[in-house]
């Protein structure tokens, strides 16, 4: 009775249930592992190749795949492959594979003969990859084998400087304080750097207040060659949702009335009773000089690799640009030196992806490869 008065309507309700490919079927990739120097890429479905779409992306050379409709199968797919290949979801209906490596190289893709539900790609040649591959089992996935790569061991030493700490907790909103925030990352950031193999010391490791001259003399008694202060940001109420963004500062007296505003929020706890003539005597007598060039650059390399890290995976990261500005903790050291305002954690959706331990995380590395980055210039340059 039903086909028969409204066959028009069955046509078009089997077409929905026996053929989705006609509106978009979407695929799943349901793991992700790197083996015998290639990824390999494991779909619930077969792969069709035309929703493939391969670019690259220069400084640093990154090979990009896009996967058309299709979602992560789970939360664990991207994790075990190591520091230069990145799996997320770009948009709600295309996942992005990101191979990174220090010099360009062309990769081989290919599905292998006989299945349609795998994809490999090549990767670069010495890389300094963590190789794991899981299985399914009936808890979950468990992890089979790690091969663990050497890095290379470096003299540079590098000092971090969380900000504030102890009484001084910084920027608070939402109940979250500055202090706790870059103090996480600071960790991380240290962690990323000794797995590239560069020595790294933390101005503090806990939660305590140093004086100006005390984060600046750790450096001096290391002999750091870099100099890095992290913060995060903050704006009155009015304003919360507007401001946001991740800024890079270096040394530098501005008349941009931002900027000053920001140096002079976090200026203030480390210059109690220091007067506006001893402050203008500090200032000035380091505004000029190779520190001040270099730092500029150090500022350019980690920036850049601190956005392209965030937005591999959060695509409306705000980018506030390099900016100078007169942040007295990077006075007293005499080495390239740069401040970080991670963002702002007085704006809601931008404070509580902060606070995740995967944007810290993307963070992190950002500012690891911008040092490496900057670090290895310099060596070129000085052989020059």
């Amino acid at each position: 009775m039903f086909k028969r008065k409204y066959p028009v309507l069955v046509f078009f309700m089997t077409l929905l249930l026996f053929s989705p490919s006609l509106f978009g079927a979407m695929n799943s990739m349901t793991r992700a592992i790197v083996k015998k120097g290639e990824l390999r890429l494991f779909f619930a479905h077969p792969l069709d190749q035309k929703k493939i779409r391969h670019f690259t992306l220069p400084n640093p050379h990154r090979e990009i795949y896009d996967f058309k409709d299709m979602r992560l199968g789970h939360s664990r797919v991207p994790l075990g492959l190591g520091n230069n290949v990145r799996i997320a979801q770009n948009n709600t209906n295309t996942v992005r594979v990101v191979i990174e490596s220090q010099k360009p190289f062309n990769p081989t893709a290919y599905q292998p003969l006989f299945s349609k539900d795998t994809y490999h790609i090549s990767l670069p040649k010495n890389s300094a990859y963590i190789q794991k591959d899981f299985t399914s089992n009936k808890h979950g996935y468990t992890k089979l084998q790690v091969q663990k790569t050497t890095p290379k061991r470096h003299t540079e030493v590098i000092v971090i400087d969380s900000g504030h700490g102890g009484h001084d907790s910084g920027a608070i909103a939402g109940g979250k304080r500055e202090k706790d925030l870059v103090l996480r990352i600071s960790r991380k950031v240290e962690k990323q750097l000794k797995k590239r193999g560069f020595p790294v010391f933390l101005t503090r490791s806990s939660d305590r207040f140093l004086k100006l001259h005390e984060r600046t003399r750790i450096a001096d008694r290391k002999d750091a060659k870099v100099f890095i202060s992290i913060h995060a940001n903050s704006i009155e109420k009015r304003k919360q949702d507007k401001m946001e963004g991740i800024e890079t500062f270096f040394l530098q007296n501005t008349r941009d009335e931002r900027s000053k505003r920001i140096a002079a929020r976090e200026n203030e706890a480390v210059l109690k009773g220091t007067d506006r003539v001893s402050k203008n005597v500090i200032i000035d007598s380091v505004l000029n000089g190779p520190k001040i060039v270099e730092s500029n650059k150090l500022a350019i390399d980690i920036h850049k690799r601190m956005m392209a890290n965030a937005r591999s995976l959060y695509r409306d990261v705000k980018d506030g640009g390099v900016r100078h500005a007169p942040f007295y903790v990077l006075v007293g050291a005499s080495r390239p030196s740069v401040l970080i305002e991670v963002g702002y954690i007085s704006h809601p959706k931008e404070r509580q992806r902060l606070f995740s331990a995967e944007y810290q995380n993307l963070l992190a590395k950002g500012i690891a490869e911008g040092i490496e980055n900057y670090l290895r210039n310099r060596r070129r340059e000085i052989d020059l």
